[in-house]
Order: C-alpha cells, then structure tokens, then sequence
C-alpha cells in the first residue's frame, strides 16, 4: 500500500493562518494537502505546553481540492503550544497511520511525513499575552557595545585614578590582555589599561560621525575586577571610571548628540569582594560572610559552613544572590531608592540584563515595572535580556520562560543570529538552509520581540568577528551588511569597526586602538550603518529572506511598491543572477512580484559581494 502525498507549510497562510507567533485567544486557521482519495480521517494533534493533546478533526474541503482544515481557538494563559497531523488512511480494506511533523532539519514550514509516532517533532506556536513594542528610538537606533576600561582614557595626561590594589597596569595600550593566575587557575591580579567614562565623553562625536545612536556600556559600578561583573557596591560608580557626576555628565552629553545610555545590569549574583558578601573584609566587619547577623546575610545559601555557598557557574568569586528574598527584590527594583530607580533617575535609555536566565519571570517583570514607573516621566525605556538560544522556547533550571510574551523584556541579545550570519559567510551552512533557520527564527518570535533583538556580530563574550573570518575583510563587509539588514537594532562591539582582532576571553578585550584604525573597514561600517539610518524598510519594515541558488538575500519592505533587498554572495564562485533559481519558503507571490520590479535576471554576482537594491515606485 503506498503512502499518500501529505503537504503541509507552517510559514504559508495558504496552511496556517494567521503566520507565526499569536496573541492568545487567536483563532488559528490549519489546512493539509492530501493528494489521495483514500484519507478517512485527519486530526490535528495540538498540544499546550506541558498538557495532554487535544485532536482536532479536521473537514475535508466541499471542493475537489482534497484539502483538509480545521480551526482552533488559543485559550487561557500565553505560552507554546506544539502540533502536528495524525492521518488514517484505508486502501483494499487495510488501514495505515502515518504522521505529519517537521523536517528533519527541525526548521518550520514544509515538512515530512513518518509512520513512526516516536520520530514525530512538532511545529512551535507562539502565543504571546500582547503587543509589547519597544521604544521608537531603540527601534531606529545602531548600538556600540563598550567594554568601559578598554575603550580610552579622558584623563589629562591620562592618568588613571584610583588604581586598585594587588593589580597591574599594561605598559602601553598596544599591549594583548593577559590573566595572571595563581596554582589554582584563579585570577591572581586583575589587568586595567585604564579607559573611563571621561573617555566616553571625548569620544562622542566620533561615535555620532560613525552612526552610533546608542551606547550600551559593561558593568559600571564598583568591582574588583576590569569586566565589573562581580560588583562590590551597586549604588557607586567604580573610581576607576569616575563618579556619579561624570556619569551624569555623560548621559547629558550624549543625550544633547541624540545618544540613549543603556545599563549592564547584573542582578543574579555579586563579587565575593563586595559590601554584600565581604569575604575578605574590604569592607568592614559587615557582610554575609564576616557577620551572620548582616541584612545581607540571607541573600546567599550557604552550605555547612561560611566557605561553601552557592555560586555562578562554580565560580566562588561569583556568589550567586537569592532573587526569591524580598528585600533584594526592594534593593533592585522594588523600592523608590532601589538600584533600578536610582540609575534611571538620572536619564539613562534602559537596562541590558546579564544571565536573563537566572532571573525568574516575576524578578524581569518587576525590573519592566520599575522602569515604566520612570516612563510616566518622559521617554519610554528598553528592557534587554541575555539568551543565547532562541528566547522563545528556552527552558531554564527545568522551567519554560515566558520574558517575550508581554510585560517583560523587549528583547533579547540575538546571538542565534549571529551563529547564522557567521556560518553562512563561512561556508557551514548554504543559503537556504539559513533562510530556513531565520524564518523559524521569525515564525517563533512575536513580531515586536523579533524588531526589538539586540543583534550583534561580537560582544566580549566572543572571539572578535575578523579573528573568526580570518582576518578577511570582505567577509566581515558581508557580514556588516546582513547585520543591518535584518530585523532587530544593530549592536557593535567596539573596536570591530576598526579592525580589531582577538580570540576567546581575555584576548577579545584589547584596547581601542586609536589613531591606528583600519579606515577601510571604518568606511564600510559607516556605509552600512548610514543605509540603515536612512531607510526606513531596514528599521521596521517586513522581512522575507530567500534564496537564489547559492545566493542568500532579505527583502525589507512595507509594500510592492516601496521595499528594500539585500543579497549577497557567500562563496568563492561568481554567479549569475536567475529568478529561476528562486527559493520562497512560503510559496507566495509578494517576493517574486518585488524581485521581478528589480530585473536582476542576468547580473553578475562576484564572490563575496553584496547588492543593495531600495526601490521606492511612488
């Protein structure tokens, strides 16, 4: 008995309607294609999160087309809810059950059929509680990414201030970084090549010459060490960088360039040298560690005895706080005086929060509280979280996270992206398969959340991008150009634009080299980010990637009439340019109708170039 041909498309609304991620309480509208007589009977198989199925029988179209539909309602909280097709079909009095599911590269849209229910992997949907844009100038904006200490030093005759002890200053600011460890590969000093906030202030009308809207700043408060990830004392600006004037200072200079200030909040753990815990009493007799009677004594889960405590990643020099206490919740965001209202009180854009992860709902929720306290004051506030999956369905400590349905964060650090954009220009992946991966992206992802995303190349987490293109040029141009072009606020990790090199932590994090820019690369980054200030269908329009053959574009558009394209090149051949070749993953009409408008059939594509196409009809 043969099997029927099953068609199904998840990213088409001629199959699924309305396209991706929902509002709960949506109707949603399911359609399967069976080409054979014999189906008796099709159900949709969905399922809540973590709840039994529900089947759905679906009705075998009146007409010939031999389609079957169904509809359902999303109902109660917002959430994931999985699905696929069960289909019974008879021939010569035997009955078979097969199954419809995803591919087997996992991606959404077309998919395959099993007759094994144990090798079914189902489609997501998203259902999402609201709405929940981000700011318009956090939307049209292109972030610089500051690592504060490596950036520069705007000191006269640059003096570096308050040096901290048991540390060493580099020699020059060419100097590669360096970790000094001790027997136990533990941090024995800490490096500074001494950037500051001062430094920031010098340098912003270079960041606005550059394109730079928005700057997103590391960890400013006081911290043994030069990432300041392990904070002694949220309520003070490291000396090194300055005080609460200079940072004040900052923010209203920028803010006269039209230059937002986001935060690195870093709210899940603090420096084992801090006011809080004070192993080593630097800060007095007080502490969680010197005094079991400290306010702060019950912010730590201790272990038998004071020297085993919870912490970071195992890292002791990172214990990890309680976030369930409700005093830290007052200290943080829940308080007029807490860490959150007093930095937002002076005019910054928003907060970056460090290991969103750790961080349940409720603690994100109300951070997203406190700062929409400060909206009623003037401009609205981002809410950034760090993921490095896909935020949509990431499971943490055993529990599903729910921070982009509505009330949380904005956004996320999108480094599922950059995994594309990385692999594709170096030749991992081909240009469909990233088209695949970007349209499950952007079928998981509610609309706003998808703008919102804090895209980047690099951050101080990463080699350096043209460590990871071999140092090559035109690589990293391509590279530029998708981070532009796709949906989400372009973030640049200082010093990329300049041609900066490095590999894992802490050679990732050398100083800026000014003076000594690579002006070449600067002036493909100024392109690309100029593109991206001007035209308004890279900021918020509609976004559709495809494929031509070995060529991988993104259209950008608000109508037929008015879009933009990008394509480029990734490999080492020149192509011709055929609309034959086209690979809609939708199987619709509005991208071969835009493609046609541009009559590319017959250019020439070289290796590693990009095409940059803004038609505008009316």
């Amino acid at each position: 008995m043969g099997v029927p041909l099953v068609y199904f498309n998840s990213w088409s609304e001629q199959y699924r309607r309305p396209f991706g991620a929902v509002r709960i309480g949506s109707v949603i509208y399911f359609s399967i294609q069976i080409e054979q007589d014999a189906a008796a009977e099709v159900n949709l198989m969905i399922q809540k999160d973590g709840n039994p199925f529900h089947e759905v029988l679906m009705n075998q179209a009146a007409d010939e087309s031999r389609r079957f539909t169904c509809k359902f309602k999303t109902e109660g909280t917002p959430g994931l809810y999985f699905y696929h097709f069960r289909i019974t079909f008879q021939e010569e009095g035997n009955v078979q059950t097969i199954y419809y599911c995803k591919a087997a590269d996992l991606y959404g849209g077309e998919g395959r059929i099993v007759s094994d229910l144990s090798q079914v992997e189902q489609y997501q949907m998203t259902c999402f509680q609201y709405a929940d844009p981000a700011p318009e100038w956090y939307l049209h904006g292109v972030i610089y990414h500051i690592f504060v200490d490596r950036f520069f030093n705007g000191n006269r005759h640059k003096q570096m201030l308050h040096p901290k002890k048991n540390s060493f200053i580099y020699a020059t600011e060419e100097d590669r970084p360096y970790y000094i460890r001790d027997k136990n590969d533990q941090i024995a000093r800490w490096d500074f090549f001494g950037g500051n906030l001062s430094g920031i202030i010098a340098k912003l009308v270079n960041l606005k010459r550059l394109g730079v809207t928005i700057l997103y700043l590391s960890p400013i408060f006081e911290a043994r060490s030069n990432h300041k990830y392990d904070t002694g004392d949220f309520q003070k600006i490291d000396p090194m960088f300055g005080d609460e004037k200079i940072f004040k200072k900052l923010v209203s200079k920028a803010g006269q360039l039209g230059i937002r200030v986001i935060l690195d909040g870093v709210f899940n753990h603090v420096g084992v040298d801090s006011v809080y815990f004070n192993r080593y009493g630097n800060y007095g007799s007080g502490g969680a560690y010197q005094d079991a009677s400290s306010p702060y004594h019950d912010w730590f889960t201790f272990h038998g005895d004071r020297d085993h405590y919870d912490c970071w990643w195992s890292i002791t020099d990172l214990p990890t706080v309680n976030k369930a206490k409700i005093s830290y919740q007052k200290f943080i965001y829940d308080s007029e005086e807490s860490v959150v209202d007093t930095w937002t009180e002076t005019g910054i854009g928003g907060w970056r929060l460090d290991v969103a992860d750790e961080l349940s709902d409720g603690f994100i929720a109300g951070i997203r509280n406190a700062l929409q306290r400060h909206e009623k004051k003037g401009e609205h506030k981002v809410l950034i979280g760090e993921v490095w999956e896909d935020a949509t369905n990431k499971i943490a400590y055993g529990k599903r996270r729910h921070y982009l349905e509505g009330g949380m964060l904005h956004g996320v650090m999108n480094y599922p992206f950059r995994d594309l954009i990385v692999n594709l220009i170096n030749g991992k992946i081909n240009a469909r398969q990233a088209v695949r991966s970007f349209m499950t992206l952007k079928s998981n992802y509610p609309p706003e959340a998808l703008l919102a995303n804090m895209n980047n190349l690099g951050t101080h987490d990463t080699e350096r991008i043209l460590t990871v293109f071999q140092e090559s040029q035109r690589k990293l141009g391509l590279a530029v150009w998708l981070l532009m072009a796709l949906p989400g606020v372009p973030c640049i990790y200082y010093g990329d634009e300049a041609g900066v090199v490095g590999g894992k932590d802490p050679d990732n994090r050398s100083f800026y080299p000014w003076g000594k820019e690579n002006q070449q690369l600067k002036a493909v980054f100024q392109e690309a980010i100029h593109a991206r200030r001007t035209d308004p269908h890279l900021q918020h329009g509609a976004f559709y990637p495809f494929s031509l053959g070995p060529l991988f574009g993104c259209l950008r558009y608000v109508s037929m009439n008015q879009f933009t394209v990008l394509l480029v090149n990734p490999t080492r051949d020149s192509v011709n340019i055929s609309l034959g070749q086209l690979k809609d993953e939708t199987n619709g009409s509005l991208l071969r109708s835009c493609l046609q408008s541009l009559d590319l059939n017959g250019d020439r594509s070289e290796p590693m170039e990009y095409h940059y196409y803004h038609f505008d009809r009316s």
